[in-house]
């Protein structure tokens, strides 16, 4: 920054135009020595005045610099420089008018002659330049906040300008489970007779997924994710060797494929000072995982028959389903609000064997409750390459129905859940031109997962 730099020049300068001066002065016959001396605190007080206005300069500069930092910019922008270069000369051209009034003087105020042969550039931008500066730099600040844009847009919404994207998951949930099991009844209504029970369930479930964007047109893409889910689950229950204070406890461990999807996005109406950003999508999800009807109950431990966990964990929900969303999103520079409507409906699926009961059979039709996902937050774009956001989702299901064969169609106790949670992102893009997303959610409900941590990168092709 050359405002800086102008002070330590001004002073030699002057100090020797001084000296010089008061040293032909006192050479020259009949020169009174208080002259000199007033001269002398005229110039002090002219470089002072130049001092000060060059701190203002700086000033101004270093709070356009910090601005711009704001923004993430590593330097002062273009044409701030050459603003305080030029004020800075001519500062510096009116302490050598002021202090020597000379013709001479007054020529080492204007810019140098410019070489033909070795052009050099001058002081101060000639005629006509700031403006096409200015114009330079609102395009610049359109095409950053368009990339900030993106940035966000591409976390919420698909971006149909590319022609193929890659992404990768990587997601970690916890569930931590317990229930009271009472076995017995009331005596006299106040006094209970029989056994009573904790039953405790610890899950985590790792899952990667892996997915690939097409986009067709500038308004329609498509999309295919494959996942591969792991599960561990530990059953806690007491009353082991009949004694109510020990404690038995069997871990499960369960992987393969999940339930693949296709979808595809349309974007209806692009964002303009009047509308939103406006995408719709629908999604179709098939069951290719392994499904949770039927999977038998065993006992894990021969002295406790109070632990009875199934032989193999679920990887998916047997049925087909379809899930139609609304998402809308909004530019308010450098916030950018965003939310979501979608519902799921589920297929009802007939099943050969519904009963989680050893050496029972039970064909049946599963109807699983049909589900409504609010959320929407907002993201803050800190840069061209970085972003935060902060969101809240919640999944409204609605009671499970099973109806065997002749029989009316049952609804399953407890089956409708409500699951909200709080997230929290982060996005970067790299220059290698991966983008990398961290979320963590967090449980608000019981049906919500205690927490999730999820990671995701992404790239364009």
């Amino acid at each position: 920054m050359r405002a800086t730099t102008t002070s330590p020049v001004i002073r030699p300068l002057i100090l020797a135009m001084a000296l010089a001066l008061g040293t032909a002065h006192a050479a020259e016959p009949g020169t009174d020595d208080a002259e000199v001396r007033a001269l002398l605190q005229q110039l002090s007080e002219r470089l002072a005045e130049q001092e000060a206005e060059i701190q203002r300069l700086r000033g101004q500069v270093t709070d356009l610099e910090m601005a711009q930092r704001g923004r993430g910019l590593t330097g002062a922008p273009a044409a701030t420089e050459p603003s305080a270069q030029g004020a800075a000369n001519q500062a510096f051209g009116a302490a050598q008018v002021a202090a020597t009034q000379d013709a001479s003087t007054q020529e080492a105020q204007q810019p140098p002659p410019t070489d033909p042969a070795n052009p050099a550039p001058t002081t101060t931008p000639p005629p006509g330049e700031p403006i096409q500066i200015g114009e330079a730099r609102r395009e610049e600040d359109e095409a950053r906040r368009e990339q900030e844009r993106a940035l966000v847009v591409s976390e919420y919404a698909p971006l149909f300008e590319r022609k193929f994207t890659f992404d990768a998951g990587l997601s970690y949930s916890y569930y931590d489970r317990r229930q009271l099991a009472l076995s017995g009844f009331l005596a006299l209504d106040a006094i209970f007779l029989g056994t009573i029970n904790l039953d405790q369930t610890k899950a985590t479930v790792l899952t990667m997924d892996f997915s690939g964007r097409y986009g067709i047109t500038d308004r329609l893409s498509v999309e295919a994710t494959v996942p591969y889910v792991y599960r561990d689950s530990r059953f806690v229950s007491g009353g082991a060797g009949g004694a109510s204070t020990e404690v038995s406890e069997v871990q499960l461990s369960s992987s393969g494929i999940g339930d693949a999807s296709v979808a595809a996005y349309y974007q209806w109406v692009k964002e303009s000072p009047r509308w939103p950003d406006i995408v719709t999508s629908v999604r179709v999800r098939g069951p290719s995982g392994r499904h949770p009807f039927g999977l038998k109950l065993i006992q894990a431990d021969e002295d406790n028959n109070n632990l009875n966990i199934p032989e193999n964990l679920p990887t998916g929900t047997g049925i087909w389903s379809v899930t139609g969303n609304v998402s809308a999103l909004r530019t308010y520079d450098p916030v950018i609000l965003f939310g979501n409507l979608g519902y799921t409906w589920n297929r009802p699926q007939d099943f050969d064997d519904i009963s989680p009961v050893l050496d029972q059979v039970s064909p049946a039709r599963v109807s699983l409750g049909n589900v409504i996902q609010v959320s929407g937050g907002l993201a803050i774009a800190l840069n061209d390459r970085a972003a935060i956001s902060f969101s809240v989702a919640s999944a409204f299901a609605a009671a499970t129905h099973t109806q065997a064969p002749g029989q009316e169609e049952f609804r399953v106790p407890g089956s409708s859940s409500n699951s909200t949670t709080l997230n929290i992102g982060a996005t970067y893009a790299m220059p290698s031109g991966w983008t990398v997303n961290g979320q963590m959610a967090a449980g608000l409900t019981p049906d919500s997962p205690n927490f999730v941590f999820g990671l995701r990168a992404s790239k364009s092709f």
